[in-house]
């Protein structure tokens, strides 16, 4: 897989999990759902994603 599917997958995961434990757990797990929407959100204007950094650090290959 290349970078940009890692973080599709990684953010689909990530919003899904923590819908689940703010239906079953706490509410206050939506706040995450909010931070990764935020996040990709920012990263369509800036260009910059922690996601990728963090990826490329663990040798990840970018979008060729």
């Amino acid at each position: 897989m290349k970078m940009e599917q890692y973080i599709r997958a990684i953010a689909g995961t990530f919003v899904l999990l923590s819908l689940c434990l703010g239906y079953l757990h706490s509410p206050y797990w939506h706040l995450f759902t909010a931070f990764v929407g935020l996040n990709l959100l920012q990263s369509a204007f800036t260009k910059w994603c922690l996601m990728e950094n963090i990826l490329t650090k663990l040798g990840v290959p970018k979008n060729t």
